[in-house]
């Protein structure tokens, strides 16, 4: 129930407005992609060969060619080319997730993507390249639970998963998995739903179950000290989060009402005073957000129709842009723009 716009883009690939938009959704066809003008166009077809489980997270390629989703069933992920509509499905992994496939993200390269799943080694990374490659050996330290997100510094040399037990951590990457950072002393022991480095890669934010439901810090190759909570906190649990490209603003999705609270963002001084809430609120919680390439919008999916909500951004909501015309048929699971 994630977000997947803290995967970073291609550098190769073009900056531009959006042209897409992706749902995961809670039941079938489970992943929906809308045609993006700016607003809602047209609802793509159907892929031939539909997710085989409730959609989790979605995730567009860093080049914006292909498409994926992980879901509650074998094989666990599915993952399309992606041009006018979507492709064939390409072929399941060798070795498959060993449980329900949560997090879903490529690193910033475009050669691996790593499926969070629900039973252990509950991460699984592959070399990517227009297909799964053989599976990367297991990292020394496992997480220590189910893991819902992945996110990469821009980089590609750190990886943040974000688990259900010990909140996750962060792991060095190098074509494998390599140690895992030591915690840092005000660490929480909540469950954790999403991870966001900034896209400068200067900062980690861990959103968690409980109050308070944020810890950030800065991020030099170790945690540095734990930035102050923001005056106003999120209203209830994390389940998504979203740095905007420039790195200026933070979007946390949760289960209460406003459902997304944003914040102006500084690595120098960490949190800002929140954004004045969007019009209409969703009336049930968010459960992903996202914002576009360019940082002009930003989305969310959410438990009430219809399902997909999204707004201008500029240092804070615009006016709703009217739904799409052809609506998603159940809840919103998670929410990603192409790249391009």
């Amino acid at each position: 129930m994630l977000s997947t716009s803290k995967f970073f883009r291609n550098p190769a690939s073009p900056i531009s407005v959006s042209t897409r938009v992706t749902i995961g959704q809670g039941g079938s066809p489970y992943i929906g992609t809308y045609a993006w003008n700016p607003g809602f166009g047209t609802r793509t077809a159907n892929p031939s060969t539909l997710p085989a489980g409730i959609g989790q997270q979605v995730a567009w390629e860093p080049n914006g060619a292909s498409v994926g989703i992980t879901h509650n069933n074998t094989p666990f992920v599915s993952v399309y080319p992606f041009s006018s509509g979507y492709g064939t499905k390409y072929s399941d992994p060798g070795t498959l997730p060993t449980g329900n496939g949560r997090g879903l993200g490529w690193n910033p390269a475009g050669d691996t993507v790593f499926v969070g799943h629900a039973t252990t080694p509950f991460v699984s990374a592959y070399p990517w390249s227009s297909g799964f490659g053989s599976k990367y050996a297991n990292p020394s330290t496992l997480p220590a639970g189910t893991t819902f997100d992945v996110s990469f510094n821009p980089a590609g040399t750190f990886v943040a998963l974000a688990t259900n037990t010990q909140v996750g951590g962060i792991w060095a990457w190098s074509s494998g998995w390599g140690s895992k950072t030591t915690n840092p002393g005000t660490f929480p022991t909540d469950n954790c739903q999403t991870v966001s480095f900034s896209p400068a890669g200067d900062a980690v934010v861990f959103v968690v179950n409980s109050n308070p439901y944020l810890y950030a810090y800065p991020w030099t190759g170790a945690y540095g000290t734990r930035y102050t909570n923001p005056a106003t906190l999120p209203a209830g649990t994390g389940w998504g989060s979203a740095f905007n490209p420039a790195g200026t603003a933070i979007a946390v999705a949760h289960s209460n009402t406003p459902s997304i609270t944003t914040y102006p963002w500084s690595s120098a001084t960490g949190f800002g005073t929140k954004y004045a809430n969007m019009s209409p609120v969703p009336a049930v919680g968010a459960f992903g957000v996202a914002f576009n390439a360019s940082g002009t919008v930003i989305a969310a999916g959410t438990g009430d129709t219809p399902y997909i909500y999204a707004y201008p951004w500029s240092a804070g909501f615009g006016s709703k842009y009217a739904d799409p015309a052809t609506l998603p048929t159940v809840t919103g699971n998670s929410v990603a723009f192409a790249p391009n």
